[in-house]
């Protein structure tokens, strides 16, 4: 090659060496969550690693623009050892920020079956908590090898700089100059091109990768570093500007979040919402179609209660789950409601509007106050007192990591509930089943393993949601009291139908009332966001209000679940399952014959693809217009 190409060369095989590290990162993301690609081929695996490489060209330039730039200078002084020294340090600083990020998700992606975005900085200090910098250390100590993957990958990308700089000296005549700067500015102009991902309109975004992969294998053409960076300024909601439906009246028939008010006084029952941690319907041996379970107190509670069998979660993290649940506010965009622009929109609340009808309001968790933010939005939600491991205030039942015990915790919520004036409204959200899935010492050999880590703490939550029951049943308030069980989210999973876009959501949602009024089992499709509406029917609620969500008891509506995930949208609707990415739709599957989602029908059940895209509009510009005019209440 000729020599005044030299720089550029070496400029060239540093990034297809960063290539290289993406496309390995890309096998151990495959490798290390096999259980959720489990159903993906050789050939269908050798094209995702193609197609990657476009996401994987694109973070790359856009990371290492500024080393590029410099890289590519036409000034002698590119040569001198300081110079070289610069480079190589921003190069290595750059990238090993961008192999953290990817290293993290091999292990993290388990917990939210999605690439991790900038919403993840909101986690380390500020308003709501320093929950990650916190848990940081037993992150590194239970998942040490991420880091030991990151710290071989980092040694070999060095190595591999170091190899490739051997410093051929220019004589730099005007002829070089001129060179070089044509160098500079052709390779940047290529660059811009690359990192848009083409000539297209628009530059490809996390959406982009649905064409190359349904929906579940999206996060494996996708890289870490790539969906943080196209997320760094996602502030506000921008509405599709390719459709819009204009007629106000279809607009209300398609979608309508304004509920009337009942007729008659209302029954003023108290309420009792419990949000359990990470319990999927997979661990519940009652209602998930298997012998398997984990759960033996929550099986015969569910034998006395009214159980939805068909029952989705509106978010994978808890902070989208108790707005979905107590407030009817789903996160339907790619940063949770709570830290969004919108998070201080006036809502209502089953807090603030049973507050209005004569109900004393608290809300109970045992983490750390200020984790993920739930007191500043309880403060939010109209909630009369917040009770937290500070209001607890006995740290030998702290568990080390998150909080206090489940055990601890559900016995001082249920005395503290009990001098509560009635009626009341309490939310309670348990702990101890997250992630580290530790239980107390004493507990060590009462709960089996089970497959999954998780099991155990599942095992001990439900033991101490038995506990809480029985403290319940010997109080005044008890049998006048309607209780609403279900999870904040999913949790992990290695079965392939819990892995999919539709068990992957599924949750318990369970209504118990102890006098025996509500029982059996309904496959009505339901999800987290219709907990509020449907508590207020019950209770024949007699003002209009605003709710995402449609009462279950609601006969007359159709009833449906609606998921957003890794920037595309699915309607659960009857037995389809429809996926919508902004502008089209993308497929269609019967989701009670084809459980595991293989057999696409968009273009063979027209009239269903079309009835559903068009309420996947109407869900989508209610929701947008709502959020942005700041009409939730």
């Amino acid at each position: 090659m000729l020599k005044y190409l030299d720089n550029l060369s070496r400029l060239v095989k540093h990034l297809a060496y960063l290539l290289l590290i993406y496309a390995i990162y890309r096998l151990l993301f495959y490798f290390l969550n096999f259980s959720y690609f489990s159903d993906l081929s050789i050939g269908p695996l050798f094209s995702i690693m193609i197609f990657g490489l476009r996401f994987d060209l694109s973070v790359i330039i856009l990371s290492n623009f500024l080393f590029i730039s410099l890289y590519l200078l036409p000034f002698a002084f590119r040569e001198r050892n300081w110079y070289r020294a610069l480079l190589k340090g921003l190069f290595l600083f750059v990238n090993s920020i961008a192999m953290l990020a990817n290293s993290v998700d091999l292990a993290y992606f388990q917990f939210t079956l999605k690439r991790t975005n900038a919403t993840v900085f909101n986690f380390f200090g500020g308003e709501i908590g320093n929950d990650l910098g916190r848990l940081l250390p037993l992150f590194l100590k239970e998942y040490w090898y991420v880091f030991a993957i990151w710290i071989i990958l980092f040694l070999a990308m060095y190595y591999l700089y170091k190899k490739v700089e051997k410093n051929t000296p220019l004589n730099w005549t005007t002829k070089q100059y001129v060179l070089q700067l044509f160098s500079l500015i052709g390779f940047c102009a290529f660059s811009i091109i690359v990192y848009r991902g083409g000539f297209q309109l628009k530059p490809i975004s996390i959406v982009s990768a649905a064409e190359y992969a349904p929906a579940q294998f999206v996060p494996l053409v996708l890289n870490t570093p790539f969906s943080i960076l196209k997320t760094m300024d996602v502030s506000a909601i921008t509405p599709s500007a390719n459709w819009r439906i204009r007629d106000k009246e279809m607009l209300k028939e398609l979608y309508n979040p304004i509920h009337l008010a009942e007729r008659g006084e209302i029954n003023k029952l108290n309420v009792v919402v419990i949000a359990l941690e990470s319990f999927s319907k997979e661990y519940i041996g009652a209602i998930n179609g298997k012998s398997k379970g984990c759960t033996p107190f929550l099986d015969s509670l569910i034998s006395e209660s009214l159980t939805f069998t068909k029952a989705f979660s509106n978010g994978k993290t808890s902070i989208d789950g108790i707005p979905a649940i107590v407030s009817s506010i789903p996160t339907w965009m790619n940063e949770p409601f709570i830290t969004s622009p919108y998070g201080s929109n006036q809502i209502n609340s089953l807090a603030n509007l049973l507050k209005e009808q004569g109900y004393s309001t608290a809300f109970f968790h045992g983490g750390t106050n200020g984790t993920m933010g739930f007191d500043a939005f309880a403060n939010i939600a109209g909630y009369d007192d917040y009770y937290g491991r500070t209001e607890y205030n006995n740290e030998n039942d702290y568990d080390g990591n998150w909080g206090i015990w489940d055990e601890e915790f559900l016995q001082f919520s249920a005395n503290s509930i009990n001098i509560k004036k009635q009626p009341f409204f309490a939310t309670i959200f348990t702990l101890t089943s997250h992630h580290p899935y530790d239980v107390p010492k004493r507990y060590k050999s009462k709960f089996n393993e089970g497959l999954l880590p998780i099991e155990k703490s599942i095992s001990y939550s439900d033991f101490a949601l038995k506990k809480f029951f029985e403290t319940a049943k010997k109080m005044p308030w008890y049998k006048n009291t309607l209780f609403v069980l279900t999870a904040d989210h999913t949790g992990v999973s290695n079965d392939p139908y819990y892995t999919n876009i539709i068990g992957n959501y599924s949750i318990p949602l369970i209504y118990f009332m102890p006098d025996g009024k509500l029982k059996g089992v309904d496959s009505t499709i339901t999800q987290q966001i219709d907990i509020m509406p449907s508590v207020l029917d019950l209770l024949n609620f007699p003002s209009t209000y605003f709710s995402f969500g449609t009462s279950v008891f609601d006969t007359s509506a159709l009833h449906f679940a609606f998921i957003f995930r890794n920037d595309l949208f699915h309607l659960i609707e009857k037995d389809h399952i429809l996926e919508f990415d902004g502008d089209n739709s993308t497929s269609l599957y019967q989701y009670t014959s084809d459980s595991l989602l293989k057999v696409d029908l968009l273009y063979k059940e027209l009239v269903i693809s079309e009835k559903m895209e068009n309420r996947t509009k109407a869900i989508i510009q209610t929701y947008q217009q709502s959020l942005i005019k700041n009409k939730m209440h």
